[in-house]
């Protein structure tokens, strides 16, 4: 898996990185998985070298779509 590095600021949250780099606050459990030493707490600590895993856009916009777009079949 492709990983881009993230150096953490004061105020970092994991939505707020899901947000960042995917367009969805609700995809934060990649990074967190990602970075199984990160106590996950309301706020990260700033200075922190995080991997953010890539993800394909399929991913990130599927979840978005109605059924019968997301081209699975039932």
């Amino acid at each position: 898996m492709d990983y881009v590095e993230h150096l953490t600021s004061d105020n970092d949250r994991w939505d707020l990185l899901a947000w960042t780099y995917y367009g969805d606050p609700h995809l934060y459990e990649p990074i967190i998985l990602a970075n199984p030493t990160v106590p996950i707490r309301p706020f990260i600590a700033a200075g922190l070298r995080l991997r953010i895993p890539v993800i394909a856009d399929e991913v990130v916009l599927d979840r978005d779509l109605p059924p019968w777009k997301r081209g699975r079949q039932a």
